[in-house]
């Protein structure tokens, strides 16, 4: 751990700890040349700095506002430390299924079309991601922003995948980083062969695979070892009902498992490319709207009521709004969009949290 404070490069002074991921440890930090707040990051003890290295150019290469800037690669006193750009929030995971069952499909045709065009943008510039998930997607509080992260860090698990090449069967790692990325790895990582080469059409396959999780909540071949032999098997997960029952949402929500289904193909060669899928999705019908968060105050007779939000303002909605799993009861927290409405502000789409 570095110590806020810490001087690093004669450069970036760290102002505190972020987080950690599979690979390398994360710090917020200020460069004293421009000025600004960045992310600083450094791999843990025990892994390729080499790779590292490597990971970096790659990941500078690419220029789109939908990706993590790489702005800085250097080595200290030993170490090796990137600076990327910073994006005040979290990751997707945390802003979404760590607090709500699921993502209705105006929230998940908003983040698939963001993510496509950074992914193009990656793939043009001739870089894979290879382990794209929701702790890899950083949003800012709103949900608004949306940039892709750690572009080419992932190579620094190549010698883990090696290592299960060697052994011949993915289903015997012990890897916690393996066991994490399983739910959104294509079929061509799980089962590579010596020589083999994974490339652009795996972000395809992780991409579609983490909206089917956003929008459901569930995997779409399971957890854990079951999901090479569910993948192997074809045996995914079914959409659940309750994503076309409600006819305000039914139209783009059957659009989006639509292309969802073209990208979670076993053969890489039919799966559609980044561009194709930004295509794809700009044709979509929908609307996005910074979310907030409120309660259910008060219900008129069975099918409206009001939302008190954040700010104390009274929120009227419709249950024809409300998308998911959950019913709006007295007292239940609710993520929403605000319109304009007289004589109160609308609701919609209107999401139950979890408890």
């Amino acid at each position: 751990m570095i110590s806020p404070g810490t001087r690093v490069g004669d450069r970036y002074r760290v102002l505190s700890y972020i987080d950690s991921g599979g690979m390398q440890d994360v710090y917020k930090a200020y460069d004293e040349l421009t000025e600004e707040t960045v992310a600083l990051k450094t791999p843990q003890a025990g892994q390729a700095k080499k790779r590292f290295h490597s990971s970096a150019q790659l990941s500078g290469r690419v220029n789109h506002h939908n990706v993590a800037k790489t702005y800085d690669f250097f080595e200290s006193q030993g170490s090796f430390y990137l600076i990327e750009e910073l994006v005040e929030g979290t990751t997707l995971e945390k802003a979404t299924l760590s607090i709500m069952p699921q993502i209705d499909p105006h929230m998940a045709a908003y983040l698939l079309i963001r993510i496509a065009k950074g992914l193009a943008a990656s793939h043009n510039a001739g870089v894979a991601h290879r382990d794209l998930k929701p702790s890899n997607v950083l949003v800012d509080d709103t949900l608004t922003e949306v940039k892709i992260t750690d572009f080419g860090i992932a190579t620094l698990a190549d010698s883990l995948f090696e290592e299960v090449v060697r052994i011949g069967d993915l289903t015997k790692s012990t890897s916690g980083t393996i066991r994490g990325a399983l739910p959104y790895m294509a079929p061509e990582m799980m089962f590579r062969k010596p020589g083999d080469y994974v490339g652009k059409e795996a972000d395809i396959w992780s991409l579609s695979a983490m909206t089917f999780r956003l929008m459901t909540g569930e995997y779409p071949f399971g957890e854990g070892m079951m999901v090479p032999v569910n993948v192997q098997n074809n045996t995914r997960t079914r959409w659940p009902s309750f994503m076309t029952t409600n006819s305000q949402f039914a139209p783009l929500a059957q659009s989006l498992m639509e292309i969802v289904d073209e990208c979670l193909v076993y053969d890489k060669s039919k799966r559609p490319t980044a561009e194709v899928l930004v295509q794809r999705c700009e044709s979509l019908c929908f609307n996005y709207v910074p979310r907030t968060t409120g309660t259910i105050q008060r219900r008129i007779g069975a099918t409206r009521g009001f939302i008190v939000a954040e700010d104390g303002q009274s929120i009227f909605f419709h249950d024809d709004s409300i998308y998911g799993k959950l019913s709006a009861q007295l007292g239940a927290k609710v993520s929403f969009s605000q319109y304009p409405g007289a004589p109160a502000p609308r609701a919609h789409p209107v999401m139950v949290l979890g408890s």
